[in-house]
């Protein structure tokens, strides 16, 4: 989300948005998905798992196949064009982290490629296509990519309805063994540092490599191999220059300029092409199925090991039983739907929603082994590396462009991650930028912005600016999945950082000692002061969140410094940071030294201070920083045309600008920005914009409900890919994905728009606010307005347990039930309900009770503390 992308492609987010405005007008919704078990979907092997499908425009349309140490871009007619613009056409394919495999591979019966699916599915762990009969003929396809294993496994079914069928079946597979960097762009180049690759057919697989030193200074010698075979015996193999199925002859994408609308290889490539031929029967009335694996290794350093062997036993194991990994595949995901179950009787579709988030999240998690850190300063050096990670495990940014490391996707996909019970990744995504942080920054506490999966640190490190928002929000990230599980070692074992985090920011990004960071936040734009608001809102939470930690440990030192210096930002900060002026009721966007002069531009971050929640001295949550007039004013505003549209919050409002363009939509106020517009809608934004609604207990319709509806819906009215949070919605300055090059669009699938659904219905709808380093847990609903019917959530994973939640609100009657299977020492359970009620009664299991109230942005919560053992029931009663 950073944005300084148009500026010598400083940071690799920001360079995409620079080809993306004026993108033309939206047209209507696409098709609806159909919903179906992937069972009951015409399927030929036995898959039960849920399943979305699309039937138009399936050559438009990418999609994503992920495992743990594979994925495979492709569209869903069954074709493999060049897409992507890292490395302009070469994001797609088969990859395993940290090197491509492959452009594609194809399928053909007795010397015709079988024509373009016609239906597209989305299933937990996998999708499918189905394509035309070719006579009595029926043919489908199956890909996943299982855990464990550096391969992607495809799966070809053909079916014979009317007689038996004999046919031969070819495979074409195009390599490009490539490393995930250098890019297009960086010095060197992917034109520099991308060497030929060789292919043999060894009479069963064909065999791609790459082995050798780039002519590039620093680069390492390297043995790289990709390798394809089937569970059958082929009769015949063959190799050469193409080998691209229906895709021959290519067409060259150049590496920059004017490109055809669609390429099939770029002027990056050097792969080599082959083909495989086997022979098939399939007895009337039966299915037979194929099984194909695409698998890879990757050696680098002086004398590298062998890559081929390595690569054919990932293909080995992989091939092993093709079924039996794709149903363990499917089980693991069914079970992280486990997890938050939720029944929001009056929003289903919201609930189907998370089901399909707790997949993306899944799906977003990779490991990669043996990353060599080097830091190159956006792009401008390549030097030798500076130590070796053996591992990492993390969650992937965005599919097909941000796949690898980033701190801001992570410290926000955090909260979606832990409200749905994945801990064990999220974690490792910290640790992971932890040891890479201080490798490349040499123990000085600044947090990493982007991190390839070879190791390169392509932002963040001490030499470049960096994006001083990350490290503040690093603590708050180990604060919250500590609260969530319990698990002080996982404190400890990070608080050391979590504090150099605080003092770097402070200490060395302070420039003018007024207390404000300066540094890079997650917006950059001409005419922006030196202090950024973002940064300002995520410094007072990191140290609000480092001096809770510092309390639990014993930590007096620490936590009187953090809470020392959180108190004096906070006490300034509406005087500091308040615009409230030419009609506009917003917060600056940045401060200019040396006088702190506000700059007010419109940009989302300007919901920041509503979205944060904060630790009080006392331990206790403060859902938003923003004083309450201010916070609510702000967000009406938001809600408002010139911030918002159908699919959500605009990156930059509309209003008054020197922009040569001028202004393009309706104003809000009077103020004259230095920028233009611009309406995009990332699915970031629209979530934060929730959650800020949220946490000022604005939940109606036109309020959060839009927020959490527009981020929803993308799933079940995709552009793309059916199921899957997309990097950015339908907006106009945008357009549609699926009307824009495949070589200049945004991700297909990318993790952080999970925290605009997930964490508003689990943490404030049903109120589950654990601190389980302490043996604490609260549980505050705020049922919204719409949900006549109530809401509930079981199995919502705390620590080695669960909480089951259940709440409603009805007129005057405000009830919540709690049953927490986890072991807790104290249970406070509560309900919020409007500032201005009257309670006239509190009961607890049936009997009065004594309570305590606490005022809040987003209401009064009416507390009672309760014996943790056993089903709690309370009940508020107002006048």
């Amino acid at each position: 989300m950073n944005d300084n992308h148009s500026a010598a492609h400083r940071l690799s987010r920001r360079r995409f948005l620079a080809g993306t405005a004026a993108a033309g007008t939206l047209l209507a919704h696409p098709s609806l998905v159909d919903r179906t078990t992937a069972d009951d979907a015409s399927a030929p092997i036995d898959v039960d798992s849920p399943a979305l499908s699309v039937a138009d425009r399936l050559e438009d349309r990418r999609y994503v196949v992920t495992g743990d140490r594979a994925y495979v871009v492709g569209t869903q007619d069954g074709r493999f064009p060049a897409m992507g613009w890292h490395v302009r056409g070469e994001m797609g394919g088969v990859w395993s982290p940290p090197i491509k495999l492959l452009d594609g591979i194809w399928f053909g019966v007795d010397g015709e490629w079988i024509e373009p699916a016609e239906r597209f599915t989305s299933g937990y762990g996998h999708a499918r296509m189905d394509f035309p009969a070719r006579g009595s003929l029926e043919i489908s396809r199956t890909e996943f990519a299982p855990d464990g294993v550096r391969a992607v496994l495809i799966g070809l079914h053909f079916t014979a309805t009317d007689g038996e069928e004999r046919f031969t079946l070819e495979v074409d597979a195009h390599s490009e063994l490539m490393k995930s960097y250098p890019w297009g762009w960086t010095d060197p180049s992917q034109l520099e540092h991308n060497t030929e690759d060789a292919v043999e057919f060894d009479g069963e697989r064909l065999v791609f490599r790459d082995r050798g030193t780039p002519p590039v200074e620093n680069a390492l010698e390297h043995d790289w191999a990709a390798v394809v075979g089937s569970t059958l015996d082929p009769v015949d193999g063959e190799t050469g220059e193409d080998y691209r199925g229906p895709q021959d002859p290519a067409t060259i994408c150049p590496a920059e300029g004017d490109a055809p609308d669609r390429c099939d290889d770029t002027e990056f490539g050097n792969g080599k092409g082959g083909r495989l031929a086997y022979d098939v029967a399939v007895a009337d009335g039966e299915t037979e199925t194929v099984w194909f694996a695409v698998a890879g290794a990757d050696f680098d350093g002086p004398d590298p090991d062998d890559a081929v062997d390595a690569a054919l036993a990932e293909l080995d194991a992989a091939l092993d039983d093709p079924e039996g990994a794709l149903a363990e595949k499917v089980e693991s995901r069914v079970e992280f739907g486990e997890n938050t179950r939720l029944d929001l009787p009056d929003n289903p579709r919201l609930a189907e929603s998370i089901d399909w988030s707790k997949q993306n999240l899944a799906d977003s998690v990779l490991t990669v082994e043996n990353l060599d850190i080097r830091e190159t300063n956006a792009g401008e050096n390549y030097p030798e590396p500076e130590g070796v990670v053996d591992r990492v495990r993390f969650l992937g940014a965005g599919f097909p462009d941000y796949p690898w490391l980033f701190a801001t996707d992570g410290e926000y996909t955090a909260f979606a991650s832990v409200a749905v019970g994945q801990f064990e990744p999220i974690k490792d995504h910290l640790r992971s930028l932890r040891e890479i942080s201080e490798i490349d920054n040499d123990g000085s506490g600044k947090v990493v912005h982007e991190v390839t999966f070879d190791g390169s640190v392509y932002f963040g490190s001490n030499a470049d600016e960096g994006n001083t928002d990350e490290t503040s929000k690093f603590p708050s990230a180990v604060a919250l999945i500590w609260r969530w599980t319990g698990d002080d070692e996982f404190r400890d074992e990070m608080y050391d950082f979590a504090k150099r985090n605080m003092e770097y920011v402070l200490e060395e990004l302070d420039e003018d000692g007024d207390g404000w960071p300066g540094g890079h936040g997650n917006v950059e734009r001409p005419g922006m002061g030196e202090e950024k608001l973002d940064v300002a809102v995520y410094t007072i939470r990191g140290l609000r969140d480092l001096a809770d930690m510092a309390r639990s440990k014993g930590d007096t030192a620490t936590q009187k410094w953090a809470e020392g210096r959180a108190k004096s930002l906070e006490v300034r900060f509406e005087e500091t940071w308040w615009f409230g002026r030419e009609g506009a009721t917003q917060y600056a966007d940045s401060l200019s030294n040396p006088d702190n002069e506000q700059v007010f531009q419109r940009h989302w971050i300007g919901v920041t201070p509503m979205e944060i929640e904060l630790r009080d001295s006392a331990g206790a949550p403060r859902p938003g920083l923003a004083a309450e007039d201010h916070g609510t004013a702000a967000l009406e505003e938001r809600e408002r045309g010139c911030y918002t549209d159908e699919f959500g919050l605009y990156h930059t409002g509309t209003g008054p600008t020197e922009a040569e363009d001028g202004n393009p939509g309706p104003s809000c106020d009077e103020h004259v920005s230095e920028v233009p517009s611009e309406r995009q809608i990332f699915t970031l934004n629209t979530a934060i914009m929730a959650v800020g609604e949220g946490n000022y207990g604005r939940l109606g319709p036109d309020r959060q409900e839009h927020y959490l509806n527009a981020n929803a819906e993308l799933q079940f009215l995709p552009d793309e890919q059916p199921g899957a949070m997309p990097e950015i919605a339908p907006s106009p300055d945008y357009g549609r994905s699926i009307d824009l090059p495949l070589t200049e669009r945004a991700m297909v699938l990318q993790a952080w728009g999970a925290y605009g659904t997930v964490w508003p219905v689990v943490h404030q709808h049903l109120g589950v606010r654990p601190d389980l380093g302490r043996g604490r847990l609260e549980v505050v609903p705020q049922v919204p307005p719409q949900a006549s019917s109530g809401l509930s959530g079981e199995n919502i994973r705390l620590g080695d347990g669960s909480v089951a939640v259940s709440v409603d609100a009805d007129g005057s009657t405000y009830e919540t039930t709690v049953d927490a299977a986890v072991g807790l020492d104290e249970l406070v359970v509560g309900h919020t309900i409007p500032r201005d009620a009257e309670v006239s009664s509190v009961a607890l299991d049936g009997e009065e009770v004594c309570y305590e109230t606490r005022e809040t942005n987003r209401g009064a919560e009416v507390l009672v503390e309760a014996d943790p053992d056993g089903e709690r029931t309370l009940v508020v009663e107002t006048a």
